[in-house]
């Protein structure tokens, strides 16, 4: 399987990476063992897991991902052969069991945060350690526009506060690195502007600077290419992209309002960013597409998300092992201009409806 460049790092990850946040809810231990099994047999070397995870999140199953991932170490002895990256979770009021429900970024929670990961993971090292959520307000799941709010961390509306707790930030993150706990940092949910603060400041403070943006990219919502794509390029810290298959809507399961048993739609308590007006009608134009061409939807979406010049990896994440071993297979794929071109003409058409 191809192997890109993590950043500015020597490290080679495979440009497919297992994610894995539905192990302890929609997967059992066994489920998981399973997948990772299969994934390193053909050729993955690239895990990515959270703290916040299983998903949906819940105080219950909190950690149980990590825990998983963790027992896999122990029993395959095969942590040496994993580029690992967990995060630690954004501000989040909501999460009240982690961290008291007040996430932040500074030195204290991030020892706390990366010492609970270290030790469900069974190691005592992360080859990427991301902060999951800006700790500002920003737009999160599909809200559209910005709005300029003030909250209790920068109550005096200096919006230098916010460039003071990066700095903390990237020191404490670099504390880690030398005390060996972590390889590199990385972000994730992150806006050009908030990627472009962290690079700077550490570049002008002599630190290390993020190798990675973990951002959601999918043939519905191509909004990474407005500002972060050049920053990717440019900047060498390449996109980790999350739901690449739009948390399962460019499969069409969900066409004309099914919700199968079982499925993210069925058992999630939020609603999806995906489930937007034209959103179906885009996914349906997309299959027409890959029955035009003759591939499987999903394995088009997948190659699409893999060939933009700006990614490092497209996250996958499965909860069959029918799911996965399709999702796998997809890197093989290389879509030629004909294709190209036809998913362009229906970007055109219908850009964006899941933001």
């Amino acid at each position: 399987m191809e192997k890109r460049t993590l950043g500015k790092t020597d490290i080679a990850v495979t440009k497919i990476c297992l994610g894995t946040m539905t192990w302890g809810c929609q997967n059992t231990q066994d489920d998981a063992f399973e997948q990772m099994d299969y994934a390193v047999e053909q050729g993955v070397n690239f895990f990515d897991t959270a703290e916040l995870y299983a998903i949906p999140p819940e105080a219950e199953t909190q950690g149980l991902t990590e825990t998983y991932i963790g027992n896999w170490f122990a029993r395959s002895g095969k942590r040496a052969d994993i580029v690992l990256a967990s995060k630690i979770a954004g501000r989040n009021p909501g999460l009240s069991w982690i961290r008291g429900g007040n996430q932040k970024f500074d030195k204290e929670q991030l020892n706390e945060a990366l010492n609970g990961s270290l030790k469900r993971l069974q190691t005592d090292y992360i080859d990427l350690y991301q902060l999951h959520w800006p700790i500002r307000p920003t737009p999160k799941f599909g809200i559209r526009g910005f709005k300029n709010d003030i909250d209790e961390l920068n109550s005096s509306g200096d919006y230098t506060v916010y460039e003071e707790m990066f700095l903390e930030t990237i020191q404490a993150l670099n504390d880690f690195i030398k005390q060996g706990k972590i390889r590199h940092y990385g972000l994730s949910n992150e806006t050009p502007w908030g990627a472009m603060r962290y690079l700077e400041l550490a570049h002008a403070n002599g630190l290390p600077t993020p190798v990675s943006i973990q951002n959601p990219y999918n043939l519905l919502d191509r909004t990474y290419e407005y500002g972060l794509a050049e920053i990717s390029i440019r900047e060498q810290c390449g996109l980790l992209a999350y739901s690449p298959l739009a948390a399962g809507s460019l499969s069409g399961k969900y066409f004309n309002g099914q919700r199968p048993e079982g499925t993210r739609w069925a058992i999630d308590f939020r609603s999806s960013r995906y489930d937007k007006p034209n959103a179906e009608n885009a996914v349906k134009e997309y299959h027409s597409i890959a029955k035009q061409f003759g591939l499987d939807p999903c394995q088009m979406a997948l190659a699409f998300v893999a060939s933009r010049p700006f990614m490092t990896a497209a996250i996958i994440g499965a909860t069959s092992m029918k799911q996965l071993k399709s999702n796998i297979a997809s890197h093989s794929i290389t879509l030629n201009d004909d294709v190209l071109a036809a998913i362009e003409a229906v970007h055109d058409v219908v850009p964006n409806p899941c933001p």
